[in-house]
């Protein structure tokens, strides 16, 4: 089965104070796919449209936040999703992001996730499950657990920042996360 392609933002920005933070949403709890589960601004891409492309206009669809290739900063490992997906993260600097006006369509909620929160040494976990020989990655967001594919792009990010080339294709999703 060929996989679809799509891409989701780790849109980087400014915290409260002088720290970096990048945004998570809390997607809708009407849509058809996903809903009320943390994700990564993205989805999909349309005939024709590169990995960057997607994630630039969806940023805009979902969050109200206009950017162009200038605040591209690159992209992190293609990770295969168990749903038909091949997602292609894409690592932006959204300077801009005072201005966020969520799109009520798609999210319930804009969050902004200080780097330092991902770089704590509890903030993930992996835990075996049954039906995978693979470990299932978690990250624990306040109360909620995020789980893969969101869970695995975070990881791999944080390892970027410090310095450690890190793959995660190897890490599983939950089986809800399957279909």
């Amino acid at each position: 089965m060929a996989l679809k392609r799509a891409a989701v933002a780790i849109a980087l920005t400014a915290s409260e104070g002088d720290d970096t933070a990048f945004l998570l949403t809390l997607r809708a709890s009407h849509l058809r796919a996903h809903r009320g589960q943390w994700a990564l601004p993205g989805g999909r891409c349309d005939a024709g449209e590169t990995p960057v492309e997607a994630a630039l206009r969806e940023l805009d669809e979902e969050l109200g936040l206009r950017l162009t290739d200038a605040e591209v900063l690159g992209t992190l490992d293609d990770y295969p999703t168990r749903s038909g997906y091949l997602i292609t993260p894409v690592v932006v600097w959204a300077a801009a992001s005072a201005a966020i006006r969520p799109n009520p369509d798609e999210v319930a909620s804009v969050h902004r996730i200080a780097l330092d929160t991902i770089e704590r040494d509890d903030a993930f976990d992996f835990v075996a499950i049954p039906e995978s020989a693979r470990r299932v990655i978690r990250f624990h967001h306040q109360t909620s657990l995020i789980h893969a594919p969101t869970a695995a792009l975070i990881y791999q990010f944080r390892e970027v920042l410090a310095g450690r080339h890190t793959r995660v294709t190897e890490l599983e999703q939950p089986v809800f996360a399957w279909k």
